[in-house]
């Protein structure tokens, strides 16, 4: 079955206020990432916000939002809140969770982590791509991931995730795309857990599924799309899409 993904955006953003309304090249940040999804083809797309003002620029681009509590603390609450409001039967058993500042995102992306999704042995899937700089490589906003890829092996387990560059010694070094499938199950689950020690320490919300026993799946992608976290970001994604 087709997985549905839901891409949570708020207003609130400590280094970039507003960003998902934020305008590239004559439509807001939100509606490029939409459309990205929708191109992709894979299954019904949602975004869920508990900003009016965004809701509101989803559904005059044609596509559809659900409104959700201001109070939830985090994206993947506001995931759940919506796979619920869309979906209370359970139809779905897979959720993709898109982050909305990926305005340059691919829509094959979204293949790519589904098929990580259709291992049984990941309860969560997601995507790496290969770091190519030192700057890449010792930015904190970077997210690393221990993983191991064995030749010619499309996926692999992630054992840790860190702003530090990981792990040490000779070897590529791989750069976490913040893109996820859940079982639903696992979503489910994780957002009645309270956050982690780890998860806290480094401000990652995924180390709460791995000090909880689940499993992250990684699949690798030759560039990590281009994400949209400070004015200098949102200058570079206008230039990209010829604002």
């Amino acid at each position: 079955m087709s997985p549905l993904v839901v891409i949570p955006a708020r207003l609130a953003s400590t280094r970039l206020p507003g960003k998902p309304l934020a305008d590239i090249a004559g439509r807001p940040m939100i509606v490029h990432v939409l459309e990205a999804a929708l191109k992709a083809d894979i299954g019904p797309v949602v975004v869920a916000s508990a900003d009016p003002e965004i809701c509101q620029a989803v559904t005059a681009a044609k596509g559809t939002a659900v409104l959700t509590d201001a109070d939830l603390p985090s994206g993947s609450d506001r995931v759940w809140q919506a796979v619920q409001s869309i979906d209370p039967r359970g139809q779905y058993s897979t959720i993709i969770n898109l982050q909305g500042d990926l305005p340059t995102l691919a829509p094959q992306t979204l293949h790519e982590v589904s098929k990580v999704m259709n291992n049984p042995a990941f309860d969560i899937g997601t995507l790496v791509a290969p770091i190519t700089s030192e700057e890449e490589k010792n930015a904190s906003s970077v997210v690393k991931v221990a993983c191991h890829f064995a030749p010619d092996a499309q996926q692999t387990p992630a054992l840790y995730f860190s702003r530090q560059p990981i792990p040490w010694g000779p070897g590529p070094l791989w750069h976490h795309v913040g893109l996820y499938g859940w079982r639903r199950t696992a979503l489910a689950r994780f957002v009645q857990l309270p956050p982690s020690g780890l998860e806290k320490r480094e401000s990652l919300e995924q180390l709460r599924a791995l000090e909880n026993g689940m499993r992250i799946g990684c699949a690798r992608i030759a560039i990590a799309p281009f994400g949209v976290d400070t004015p200098q970001d949102l200058e570079r994604a206008r230039r990209l899409l010829g604002a």
